[in-house]
């Protein structure tokens, strides 16, 4: 089977098929527009997407009326910063832009990838942080930039 085509999220797209297998997806995989993965029932499927899009946890791989395939994003180790003040709040975003590191945005939260230097980081400047094994959304993705 080769999905060229995500046919949606099952956050906003109801299912009818009442049996539903998942592909576990790494969250640095979810970049990746040509892939081959295996379904937790031992399907191989070919991912080749034919629009620049970034997959999703939740994000429907092929449905019809009786089964679907789903992508489920495998918990990474996150470090998630909990601002208490706008004055930490960015000097967090200051810091983290600095090195370059991905962040992502759940309400009140910032995530990162779980990294040593950032988490002393973060004890020195009394910002309050848990590190976490959580299943992200979506890829974190460097954006690149020079200072040229």
């Amino acid at each position: 089977m080769i999905i060229e085509r995500i046919v949606g999220n099952i956050a906003t797209t109801p299912l009818s098929a009442a049996h539903r297998e998942k592909v576990y997806m790494r969250s640095d995989d979810l970049v990746k527009r040509i892939q081959r993965v295996t379904s937790d029932h031992g399907r191989v499927i070919g991912i080749r997407l034919q629009e620049p899009k970034d997959l999703q946890d939740g994000d429907i791989l092929f449905a019809d009326e009786r089964n679907a395939i789903v992508i489920s994003v495998i918990p990474d180790r996150l470090i998630v910063i909990r601002p208490e003040t706008i004055r930490q709040m960015g000097f967090i975003a200051h810091q983290l832009g600095n090195r370059h590191t991905p962040a992502q945005f759940e309400e009140n939260e910032m995530l990162v990838m779980h990294d040593r230097l950032i988490e002393e980081l973060l004890q020195q400047h009394g910002v309050p942080y848990a590190v976490e094994e959580r299943s992200v959304r979506q890829a974190f993705r460097h954006i690149g930039h020079s200072h040229g």
